[in-house]
């Protein structure tokens, strides 16, 4: 479990992380090296990182505000007029070292300065090693819009270092482990089946289970990297989940909901839409919902909310034709692509939901 391979790209695990490192920049003698970094990782993570390696080049720091709010232009104007005056050239390299924000903004930021520059990507959240850093999305946010800016390109390395999630809150693991239980209800019933008890998993079984992980979504992307078929299907629960996370973003009474923590609201719903839409046993959406309830708090959305919240649908960008498109689920790990919902089925959804 030491390296694997996906598309111009090489994702390494633990102890291989840093000997790649070091061979990498050794190999490639950047001009300067940049960290890309917030207030969080600056302080819990970076300096065992810096320990880590292993090079003559001028490194320099460069610290965002954390937090999805910070996911804009805004924040990648400041990144550029950094790299511009620590004249940053074609031949510097650009290493994220954070969350999900950090990965795909830096990667949205060093895809464009210059016409693009090198980078790595150090996820140091469960929610980034299992899914923003493993793909080659990247982008930031406009507005309260999800991810409506960016570009798909690949990192030269992903590094992934499970020490650093001794770093991380309870929230923001259950937050990446929302993704995890997603690949499994897309791609494989044997893998699902693992999360059913999750007090019986020590570490060991975490780093298997995220290698496992990032080898479903490798596989995916793989196949279809620019989204046209089969990578739709990562978007389970997201269509409307992104919605929920997005309401909650632009709303000031509503506390601001992490993306995992709106992501397993968006699979009940479409767990619940492809029991009466696709003939998914009702009795495994019951199970889902008992299940991801019995490890995430229920979330407080009023009737009168439901419409705001689909009219927020219309901005996901799997659509196309005016037509709002869903991924559902015929059964565990058969997922189907461009499925139409009427807004009475959501709203029926989102009360069995809170039921």
């Amino acid at each position: 479990m030491n390296s694997i391979t996906a598309n111009d790209s090489t994702i390494y695990f633990n102890e291989a992380c840093y000997t790649s490192l070091n061979e990498h920049l050794k190999a490639n003698n950047f001009s300067i090296i940049f960290i890309l970094v917030d207030e969080n990782t600056h302080e819990y993570c970076l300096p065992n990182f810096l320990t880590k390696l292993e090079t003559n080049a001028v490194i320099e720091i460069i610290e965002i505000e954390a937090g999805e709010e910070h996911k804009t232009i805004d924040t990648c104007t400041g990144v550029w007029d950094t790299l511009s005056e620590l004249n940053a050239d074609r031949k510097s390299l650009l290493i994220n070292v954070g969350g999900g924000v950090v990965t795909d903004l830096g990667g949205f930021v060093a895809s464009t300065f210059k016409r693009g520059i090198a980078y790595i990507n150090v996820p140091t959240s469960l929610l980034s090693m299992v899914d923003a850093s493993v793909g080659g999305k990247t982008g930031v946010d406009l507005g309260h819009l999800k991810n409506q800016i960016g570009v798909i390109s690949t990192p030269d390395l992903v590094l992934i270092d499970t020490a650093f999630l001794q770093t991380l809150p309870q929230n923001q693991m259950r937050s990446g482990l929302a993704e995890m239980l997603k690949h499994g209800l897309i791609s494989d019933e044997k893998y699902w089946n693992k999360f059913k008890d999750l007090s019986k998993l020590s570490v060991d079984n975490l780093d298997e289970l995220i290698y496992e992980s990032v080898i479903i979504k490798k596989n995916v992307v793989e196949e279809d990297p620019f989204e046209n078929g089969l990578r739709k299907t990562l978007n389970f629960g997201h269509t409307l989940g992104h919605a929920i996370e997005s309401y909650f973003l632009s709303n000031p009474n509503k506390k601001e909901l992490l993306h995992g923590e709106a992501i397993i609201v968006g699979m009940i719903l479409a767990s619940y839409i492809s029991t009466e839409l696709v003939g998914f046993p009702r009795q495994t959406t019951e199970e889902i919902k008992t299940l991801f309830l019995s490890y995430y708090e229920k979330v407080d959305i009023d009737k009168s909310e439901h419409q705001s919240i689909i009219d927020l649908l219309k901005y996901d960008k799997k659509n196309n034709h005016g037509n709002i498109n869903f991924v559902l689920l015929e059964k565990i790990g058969v997922p189907k692509i461009d499925c139409l919902v009427d807004d009475a089925i959501i709203i029926d959804a989102f009360e069995f939901y809170a039921s």
